[in-house]
């Protein structure tokens, strides 16, 4: 770990949807950076040496060669994306980039944080919820947050999220599909979400980002 800080670096997990979303955002960007995993089913993330890096405990980080290092995905890639503004990953008219905000906040201030594993982990500690207890809590909270993204879609014509370029929506969408798929969430009542995911899917920066593309990846 400490040898990956001499270099720009993302410190994330292989199935972390919010690690995912920055993934995609540096391959988009052809950002050359280190991968440092940071086994969350481990316990990795509580260490002191990670949280000396990051207080929260959570993933993703990013750090640079200098010593800045800044934690929230949708952080991370705002930042990204300020520093490294081509290809940009918001729309150009400030109506679309409000809307295309709107879906990324649905994501991941609604629908993630409802599903993160301290979460589904202080469900089993404190109400002995099991796996499909976990995986139905899941479902509800996704199908929640897809309700409205699909009503906002459905409204909007391209091949993407947003119109027919990618941007910081399908960044969000993506990872967000992966996981409602692994909880078993029924996709036929979202057929915009699922054709603009599928659309994304196989663009060459979003393969690289898969989950099951990664390195720590059992």
């Amino acid at each position: 770990m400490k040898d990956a800080l001499l270099e720009p670096c993302l410190f994330g997990y292989w199935r972390s949807s919010a690690a995912y979303r920055v993934r995609i955002a540096l391959n988009l960007k052809a950002i050359a950076a280190s991968q440092v995993p940071v086994q969350l089913q481990a316990g990795e993330q509580k260490s002191a040496d990670y949280r000396a890096l990051n207080p929260a405990g959570l993933v993703p980080l990013w750090r640079e060669p200098d010593g800045f290092t800044l934690a929230q995905s949708l952080a991370i890639i705002e930042y990204l994306d300020e520093k490294f503004p081509d290809p940009p990953l918001l729309p150009d008219d400030f109506r679309q980039k409000a809307l295309c905000r709107e879906i990324a906040y649905t994501i991941a201030c609604d629908i993630h944080p409802a599903g993160n594993l301290r979460v589904l982990e202080k469900l089993t500690a404190d109400y002995g919820a099991g796996p499909e207890a976990r995986a139905a809590w899941n479902r509800h909270w996704i199908a929640a947050g897809f309700d409205a993204i699909e009503t906002r879609l459905a409204a909007m014509a391209g091949r993407h999220a947003i119109g027919d370029r990618i941007s910081l929506a399908d960044i969000c969408l993506v990872p967000q599909v992966y996981n409602a798929l692994r909880v078993g969430l029924d996709l036929a009542p979202y057929p915009r979400i699922t054709a603009a995911d599928a659309a994304a899917r196989k663009l060459p920066a979003f393969m690289a980002a898969a989950p099951e593309a990664q390195a720590d990846a059992p």
